[in-house]
């Protein structure tokens, strides 16, 4: 759960942050997805907060 906030916040500053930094949070907040999904793969893929993090993940791409 504390990867889904990392990259739940590295999401939020790459909306409100501007120029390099917001690209740095972006790239942090996909890495930190990544991560999450990678550790859930085994998991049932009906659970919503997997859907959610996969859906927030699409809209980052």
């Amino acid at each position: 759960m504390a990867q889904l906030g990392v990259a739940r916040a590295n999401s939020l500053r790459s909306r409100t942050w501007q120029g390099a930094d917001a690209d740095a949070a972006r790239v942090r907040a996909l890495a930190a997805y990544k991560d999450f999904i990678a550790l859930w793969k085994h998991a049932d893929p009906d659970i919503p907060m997997l859907q959610q993090a996969k859906a927030e993940n699409a809209k980052l791409q």
